[in-house]
């Protein structure tokens, strides 16, 4: 046994073969008799015998012995307690060296001590036995808690994790991992990972794993995996590599599933889409409502009014004026919806090279007028290459821009307002249209909501707050953007970036003003068919009704309800020189009815068209492959004559 040692006690955390022995304001002689008696057995032998005057602080590991004095039983109790808060009780033996029996004796232990022993005591060493499987054993259950904690919280995480060790073998997996590899965690561990792939597959694993082992970086890869039962999956794996204190490396890996990556950012786009479509929802109700009211208003209020068996003279101009605004009421729906319309199906249109410079012309052409009554413009269109998609929504993303330049002028004198409309090269690859004006301006807080859904700072009949909002969804579908500069009182400029193709441009073409002239020899056309046939079906009874009145005196306009019923009156002979059909009806549809004429009469199928108020992607691409034109409702009197005439001819 090692001598007795009055200097500072070994720390805590310190790691020795030997098991240290504490001894605490115990008198010499005493403590020469537990030293001797130590030193009887082999355990104590090995003993190093520390004598110190008061606990000191932190408590080392071991066998710790207080002498009680025989002084008042609270002041040992509270070095008990004192000492039993700070020791580890799995690697200590608190002994008390005491004459005290009974109760006092029953006290002390409570207190904390783990024995209260007459002075000077004996069987020591087998106390040092003791103490050391108590030990042992305290280790155990440390290192199972913390393996089982490791463990829990590697089987928490809901990824596939894995840590290999530098040899490439399995030394942790999570239950994630072993549902990709369809294996239990035992056949795993200690495995390596090429045994339980395919040579490939492991080849690209073990490569990837020291790509991670050498440059201590962490390594990201995309691959397939394939599991016991041979099933295959596409995953993306990130290794990042970490060292222990005492240099040993290892590496931990987690594996996403790219499928289930997949489909949860398709659930989140969904998310996102209904709540889109909630604040679509919730827009389109204040913005029909309102005109939606009046109308039906002043319809009860024409109804009332014709119901009399006389109307006086004097009500008539009111009447004109109640029917007036009723049209402008059903105009404003009629705007929404196709605004709609518009922004719902931009992927739906057919894309293909696009000329901008032509583009922007049709779209100047149509605003002519308006520009001539509200603001001079400046064009500058240099010649540029093609874009990807569609003409005629290019067109009307210019026509949305200049209409909100228009709108920004308020009531100014028109000499006071200028637009600047500009197409020119942009950065390489990409083609700029920037629509400039020196209107009102926007505050920031504007500036920052005007792409949103309904928002407008116009009146009410200035606009619905959907037209920046379609430019920005058209654009986008373009695979282009649109950028903002505005300051309040110091005008706008819109610019649109769209990825150029590699296309030659066309020459150049100056700008030139469009009038919109009413063809008439198409009117004279109607006049010389007023008697023609025009078959009509609709499952709708109001619609029929609407569409034969507005008819009624250019063709002989016969409404029937069922396809069916139109098919059987053919099949008998019955002639039209024209149809117009619904496109979605129960029953049979337009698309069935088209394809069962083009058998029984093909004829008359050139000389069909179809009408809807609303159409699927499907329904789009067949009317685009077999019917000769679609006339979209609500439409107005000229369009419907337009629309049976061109079937007509």
């Amino acid at each position: 046994m090692q001598s007795s040692d009055a200097g500072r006690p070994i720390p805590r955390g310190a790691r020795s073969n030997a098991v240290h022995a504490m001894l605490v304001a115990v008198p010499a002689p005493v403590a020469q008799d537990v030293e001797r008696d130590l030193c009887a057995t082999a355990e104590g032998r090995a003993c190093r015998v520390i004598r110190v005057e008061s606990f000191p602080e932190p408590l080392p590991e071991g066998l710790l012995v207080l002498w009680d004095h025989g002084g008042p039983l609270e002041a040992v109790k509270a070095r008990c307690q004192w000492a039993h808060a700070r020791r580890l009780q799995t690697r200590t033996w608190l002994v008390v060296l005491t004459k005290r029996e009974g109760e006092e004796a029953e006290a002390l232990v409570e207190a904390g001590a783990d024995e209260c022993v007459a002075p000077p005591g004996t069987r020591w060493g087998a106390r040092l036995v003791a103490l050391r499987r108590r030990s042992a054993d305290g280790d155990a259950q440390a290192l199972r808690r913390a393996r089982d904690m490791f463990q829990g919280a590697l089987d928490a995480v809901p990824e596939p994790l894995f840590i290999k060790d530098r040899e490439h073998r399995l030394v942790a997996v999570n239950t994630a991992y072993c549902r990709l590899l369809d294996q239990p965690a035992e056949a795993l561990r200690g495995t390596v990972t090429s045994a339980l792939i395919s040579p490939l597959q492991a080849e690209t694993a073990w490569r990837q794993d020291e790509r991670a082992f050498t440059t201590g970086q962490t390594v990201e890869d995309e691959g397939s995996i394939t599991d016991a039962k041979g099933r295959s999956r596409e995953v993306l794996t990130q290794r990042a590599a970490y060292m222990l204190p005492n240099g040993e490396r290892f590496l931990v890996g987690l594996v996403r599933d790219v499928n289930e990556r997949t489909r949860l950012e398709t659930q989140r786009r969904l998310a996102e889409r209904m709540t889109s479509v909630g604040t679509l929802a919730a827009g389109v109700a204040h913005e029909i409502n309102n005109p939606l009211s009046y109308v039906t208003s002043n319809l009860a209020y024409l109804w009332e009014r014709v119901a009399q068996p006389v109307v006086p003279a004097e009500q008539l101009e009111e009447l004109r004026q109640v029917v007036a605004e009723a049209l402008e009421g059903a105009g404003r729906v009629r705007s929404i919806v196709r605004d709609l319309r518009t922004f719902s199906r931009t992927e739906e249109e057919q894309h293909g090279p696009v000329d901008v410079r032509r583009a922007v012309e049709d779209a100047v052409k149509r605003m002519r007028d308006e520009f001539q009554q509200r603001s001079s413009m400046a064009c500058d269109l240099e010649p540029v290459a093609a874009v990807h998609g569609n003409e005629g929504r290019l067109a009307q993303v210019v026509t949305g821009l200049l209409t909100n330049a228009l709108q920004s002028f308020g009531d100014r004198p028109p000499e006071e307002n200028l637009i600047k409309l500009r197409v020119r090269p942009g950065r390489e690859g990409h083609v700029l249209i920037e629509v400039e004006d020196n209107g009102q301006g926007m505050a920031p807080e504007v500036r920052q909501r005007i792409f949103d859904p309904f928002f407008t700072t116009r009146s009410p009949k200035g606009g619905t707050g959907l037209g920046l909002s379609i430019c920005l969804t058209l654009v986008h579908a373009m695979g282009g953007h649109i950028e903002v500069a505005s300051e309040q009182g110091q005008g706008s400029l819109f610019r649109v970036e769209l990825p150029a193709l590699a296309l030659p441009p066309e020459s150049a073409r100056p700008v030139q003003a469009v009038a919109n002239v009413v063809d008439e020899s198409a009117q004279a056309a109607r006049a010389t068919r007023s008697l023609r046939r025009l078959l009509l079906i609709d499952d709708e009874p109001a619609v029929g009704s609407a569409v034969s009145r507005l008819l009624r005196n250019l063709y002989e306009v016969h409404v029937i309800q069922d396809a069916r019923e139109a098919l059987t009156r053919l099949s008998r002979g019955e002639k039209f020189d024209a149809i117009l059909c619904d496109l979605m009806m129960p029953g049979m549809s337009g698309m069935d009815f088209l394809v069962e004429l083009e058998r029984l009469a093909p004829e008359l199928a050139p000389r069909t068209g179809l009408m809807t108020g609303g159409v699927n992607p499907q329904a789009r691409e067949f009317v685009g492959r077999r019917a000769r034109e679609l006339l979209e409702k609500p439409f107005e009197r000229d369009q419907l004559c337009t629309f049976v005439e061109t079937l007509m001819q």
